[in-house]
């Protein structure tokens, strides 16, 4: 059997390898050093931050941002529903309450549903202390609206930017939002340090506090004192290396990926019932740009004639992972009580979507491979009709 083909493998090269010897041979084999201090100041300067902090996961950066601003037991926090549980749990972690907010087309939140779940809650004398919008597959949220509403209610926004280190939004980095933003360095992102995330933010006060809670808020004193829980969350200094030798290969890696875009939407021109989910071209010049994470497709099976799941099926066959976007978390049966505000568009993308090998370590042959797959299917499905 061949190869199986993931939906985005780590592209890993020499660089990574030559930056894990040099982090080895410095001796700084344990947690912080400094190559973690220098992937902080790259990372923020590629985002347009003035602070990163490097942890061990994008789930530890919302924890810690939300503990940041405040958020505790008893408290709601309105995020994205179409998402990954790691946005979710972390709300859970501080004690505080999840409220859910469906999709627009984008698969991003909703600013109506929004701006109807702030107004509902306050009605019902429930207080919302913090609203968390995720990046879909690497597409910025529509920041200006979200923005706008959660001020209007005295609300700060923590943007969950764990898919979207890369994109853009009217020029400014997808980590440049909110009072903090989280990424994801998990060994399926856009870029890896094997596991890994950041905390983004102009605040310095914010960074110093999420460094000390991250590193078991120790006190500066000579013995082991603690006078708040603290959390061990940093990222290893072997780590670090590999995320700097990653970052600088970033632009290259994610320019790969949306030539893979570009393909897939010749490949599905003039299937009906099939479109692509997200930013189709790549070209420049554009107001918003997402990092072509994944490419995934909307299949409406009445005009196709086949669903998502039948496409997902003929891949696997072939030893080619593909995979339905995110179970939306209000249909999740951990969630299932909390409230929730929706319009049924969540659970159609999670329905209708197929995401599709993607990754920057595709090379042209194994492209060809999925290219061919999809085509036979397409074959097949034209002819049963």
């Amino acid at each position: 059997m061949a190869d199986r083909i993931y939906l985005s493998s780590p592209d890993v090269t020499q660089a990574e390898e030559d930056a894990l010897i040099r982090a080895i041979r410095s001796g700084w084999v344990a947690p912080l050093g400094p190559e973690v201090d220098a992937f902080e100041e790259e990372l923020a300067a590629y985002t347009g931050r003035k602070y990163a902090v490097a942890l061990s996961s994008g789930t530890a950066a919302l924890h810690l941002a939300l503990l940041n601003l405040g958020v505790g037991r008893g408290d709601l926090v309105l995020t994205s529903s179409l998402t990954f549980a790691a946005t979710a749990n972390a709300i859970v972690y501080t004690g505080a309450e999840p409220v859910f907010v469906d999709a627009d087309e984008t698969g991003n939140m909703n600013p109506d549903l929004l701006e109807v779940a702030f107004t509902t809650l306050a009605k019902e004398g429930r207080t919302v202390k913090a609203v968390v919008p995720v990046d879909l597959l690497g597409k910025v949220v529509n920041h200006e609206r979200i923005d706008a509403i959660a001020a209007a209610h005295g609300v700060p926004v923590l943007s969950d930017a764990a898919e979207s280190l890369g994109a853009t939004r009217y020029g400014r980095s997808a980590g440049a939002f909110g009072e903090a933003a989280a990424i994801s360095f998990n060994g399926n992102k856009i870029m890896t340090t094997s596991g890994g995330g950041a905390l983004l933010t102009d605040d310095e006060e914010f960074a110093q506090r999420t460094r000390y809670l991250a590193t078991q808020a120790r006190q500066p004193v000579v013995h082991y004192e603690h006078t708040d829980i603290g959390y061990n969350y940093r990222m290893s200094n072997i780590l670090a290396a590999l995320g700097r030798a990653q970052l600088s290969r970033l632009d290259e890696m994610i320019d790969r990926r949306r030539q893979h875009r570009i393909a897939y939407r010749e490949l599905f021109t003039d299937v009906p019932g099939v479109t692509l989910f997200g930013e189709p071209s790549g070209a420049d010049g554009g107001e918003t740009h997402d990092n072509f994470w994944l490419t995934s497709i909307l299949v409406d099976p009445e005009a196709a004639g086949f669903s998502s799941e039948d496409l997902r099926d003929a891949l696997g066959i072939r030893s080619i992972e593909s995979r339905p976007l995110w179970k939306p978390m209000h249909l999740q049966p951990v969630y299932a009580s909390a409230t929730a505000f929706i319009d049924g568009t969540g659970e159609r993308l999670f329905k209708d979507g197929l995401s599709l090998p993607s990754g920057s370590v595709l090379d042209p042959s194994r492209f060809a491979r999925v290219a061919e797959a999809i085509t036979a299917f397409l074959d097949s499905t034209r002819a049963a009709a």
